[in-house]
């Protein structure tokens, strides 16, 4: 069998991942993830839908030819050798589809979201560099320059005393509008998400480049994170590798102070 890449392909609704990172849900999901060397994996659900074997394709759902995205993903599937021919750090920004719904579904208006906040409009890439690990053990997915630098960033802290963990990668559009689901559902509003969430499309996260730092004695995504030995060896040496945080005390998007929340910005800095 080829060897599966250790890089993610990413179209509108379908991300085509290395089968080896993925866990079967069942007997015919574990069956199918040994003998593949890619799986097509629905977004908005993380729902299994094809495998690449050897022989070719093996449908996981029926009508598989009809599933919304399936041409574009069949597309990239097909362009994997002019992707290698291109380069690890090559890549193409996804067209920003469907975010008109995505804000509806939270009852924003664009223009007025933007004006108040100042934040941008994230597009993803269309390739993923496999970057480790998580403190979770689920695959962390970033750009190949930031995942690069981010390797040579954690070695270096390790180096130090200092063992950093990443907590969030890369996500999706449709990752972000679920986040904003599961709150709701909690008895959350919308503007209490906002304050620790970008909408849906406006997230640092989507480009591939941002991380959520943590270490292993301190919870996730809280800013006590700030009075940590990890915190101060970020503030002296995380520039030297391309990562800035992000969104300090009053920052001007609204969002709540995020010592944890580091975008890699400058590849000539990177180690």
């Amino acid at each position: 069998m080829r060897h599966s890449p250790d890089s993610l392909l990413n179209t509108a609704d379908i991300e085509i991942w290395p089968a080896r990172l993925l866990r079967a849900r069942g007997n015919r999901d574990a069956r199918a993830l040994s003998m593949a060397t890619r799986v097509l994996r629905r977004k908005r659900d993380g729902q299994y839908l094809a495998a690449e074997l050897d022989a070719g394709l093996l449908p996981l759902i029926p009508r598989l030819m009809r599933e919304p995205g399936i041409d574009a993903a069949l597309d990239a599937l097909d362009a994997t050798p002019a992707h290698a021919r291109a380069g690890i750090d090559a890549f193409a920004e996804l067209p920003l589809e469907r975010l008109a719904s995505r804000l509806a579904a939270l009852d924003l208006d664009q223009d007025d979201y933007e004006a108040r906040t100042g934040l941008a409009l994230v597009a993803e890439p269309d390739r993923l560099a496999f970057a480790g690990d998580d403190r979770y053990r689920r695959p962390l997915w970033l750009r190949a320059d930031a995942a690069r630098a981010w390797r040579s960033l954690q070695s270096a802290a390790l180096r130090d005393g200092v063992a950093l963990d990443a907590i969030s990668g890369y996500r999706s559009h449709d990752y972000q509008l679920g986040i904003f689901e599961r709150k709701l559902a909690r008895g959350q509003t919308v503007a209490d998400v906002l304050r620790v969430n970008a909408a849906p499309g406006y997230s640092e996260h989507h480009s591939g480049c941002a991380l959520d730092i943590g270490v292993a004695d301190e919870p996730p995504a809280e800013e006590t994170f700030e009075r940590t030995d990890a915190f101060a060896w970020l503030r002296a040496n995380a520039a030297a590798y391309g990562y800035a945080m992000s969104y300090p005390r009053d920052n001007p998007h609204g969002i709540v102070y995020e010592p944890w929340h580091w975008m890699f910005r400058s590849p000539a800095a990177s180690a």
